[in-house]
């Protein structure tokens, strides 16, 4: 496994040693006693989610304000944009973001700690997204930034209008939702 820092303290890529031949392949996706020498970080996963959705759906930009979850996020078929938005308030890169490519291909991770808003656009015809989570989903805790931010400026790299559920579309600016310290 081989891990790689990103422009934001804290967002890390993770290459994975994959083991292939005519056969296929093989990776660890994760090796807790592993991800603790290379990162310095003792987590503890307590839920695993998937999702699959269709080309051009965005989903995000999500956060818990309380329980806040770090993120181990994959994808296993097509590939995402995926985008982490620092919202701790006191970081020196507060509104700053990484956007990163994941896919089944490339079979990068990408590790997204507590006080980031997270979210993705699917780039394939569809994707199958997995991430692991440090805490439980709490819906009464979910917080929800609008993709389209001004002050964010991502680039989502969109083709055509994207597909967004009917609770993202009521996603708050950064100016007016609730941040991390």
């Amino acid at each position: 496994m081989k891990v790689i820092e990103t422009a934001i303290s804290g967002l890390l890529l993770i290459e994975p040693t994959v083991f292939g031949d005519d056969r296929g392949f093989f990776f660890e996706s994760f090796n807790r006693r592993k991800f603790a020498e290379l990162t310095g970080l003792e987590v503890d996963f307590v839920q695993d989610n998937h999702s699959r959705s269709s080309k051009n759906v965005l989903r995000g930009l999500h956060y818990q304000i309380n329980q806040p979850q770090g993120k181990l996020v994959r994808v296993v078929q097509g590939s995402v944009l995926d985008v982490a938005v620092d919202i701790r308030k006191n970081s020196p890169t507060f509104g700053k973001h990484v956007a990163m490519e994941l896919s089944a291909e490339n079979k990068r991770m990408f590790w997204i700690p507590a006080g980031f808003a997270h979210g993705f656009v699917v780039l394939s015809e569809f994707a199958d997204f997995l991430y692991k989570t440090t805490d439980y989903w709490y819906p009464e805790y979910e917080r929800c930034i609008s993709w389209n931010d001004r002050e964010l400026a991502i680039d989502w790299k969109l083709a055509a209008p994207p597909v967004i559920s009917a609770k993202d579309t009521q996603g708050l600016s950064l100016a007016d939702t609730d941040l991390f310290e």
